[in-house]
């Protein structure tokens, strides 16, 4: 059966972490190492990672300074743990997942995720899910992404917002599908999108080059079913799509113009699929 290794960031977590690691160390099908990064934690955080080191066999800990709440450093702290993995010549697997720090899988959450990746080598991208809402996309908590499809599309993931869709679309763009495997749960013990209040759920679809029809229509659905970021998450989303104003580069500037272009046909075909008769 396939093999991975697992990225979670965190930041301030002592009261989540430990469940959280462990979680991940607990699964059927282990994974082949865990990657932390500290994102210059002031709590205790720090001191449970260092615990947990000593009984969770190949726990890999990123420790940072402190330098406040920032959402942006997510995505680089994704790299640095892919630059780690280089740096230390760690084995290669076939898959990576995205864990979190307020997130507890069911203890074979990995090994359904992986034997249907495993038996479906066109799917670059599944995960599993919370709840029985209906969702389209992979969630970004317990993501697999195929390393095959990854390495040869990045060296590393984008640090712009919106990274998460980034890669779905890369993977469209490159002819595969993607999966939310319902079977396959996990819990949050923190509320959704806690701190940022949905900036980047809105911002990103414009970095992205979402089409209006698709933004208006995934608030409507957001709002209607209050699923899954709630109605006030949902009107946090539109403000920043139609608010956002975009910079020349950096976390907060637009992707290329191709992903946009892309992004933007295969929406309209959607909606074209909706609307005929």
């Amino acid at each position: 059966m396939g093999t991975y290794f697992t990225i979670v960031t965190c930041r301030n977590s002592e009261n989540d972490i430990e469940k959280a690691i462990m979680s991940l160390f607990n699964q059927t099908i282990q994974p082949s190492y865990i990657i932390v990064i500290d994102d210059g934690s002031k709590d205790n955080t720090g001191k449970i990672l260092k615990e947990l080191s000593n009984k969770v066999e190949n726990l890999y800990i990123i420790s940072n300074p402190d330098l406040g709440y920032d959402i942006s450093r997510v995505v680089k702290n994704w790299n640095k743990a892919l630059a780690l993995i280089v740096e230390k010549k760690l084995e290669e697997t076939d898959y990576h997942m995205i864990g979190t720090d307020d997130t507890i899988y069911v203890n074979d959450y990995a090994e359904k995720i992986i034997a249907f990746m495993d038996n479906n080598i066109d799917y670059a991208i599944v995960s599993g899910t919370l709840d029985d809402g209906i969702y389209k996309t992979p969630r970004g908590a317990g993501r697999f992404v195929r390393n095959s499809f990854f390495y040869k599309e990045y060296a590393q993931y984008p640090e712009k917002m919106g990274y998460e869709s980034a890669i779905l679309i890369a993977s469209r763009k490159n002819g595969y599908k993607e999966l939310i495997l319902k079977e396959a749960r996990f819990e949050h013990t923190r509320p959704l999108g806690q701190n940022h209040h949905f900036y980047e759920f809105g911002a990103s679809m414009r970095t992205l080059g979402y089409h209006p029809l698709f933004a208006f229509g995934r608030f409507f659905l957001y709002f209607g079913t209050s699923k899954p970021i709630g109605r006030v998450g949902a009107l946090y989303m539109l403000y920043y799509y139609i608010s956002y104003k975009p910079k020349l580069d950096g976390y907060d500037s637009m992707y290329p113009d191709d992903i946009r272009k892309f992004t933007r046909k295969i929406q309209i075909e959607k909606i074209k699929s909706l609307i005929k008769p």
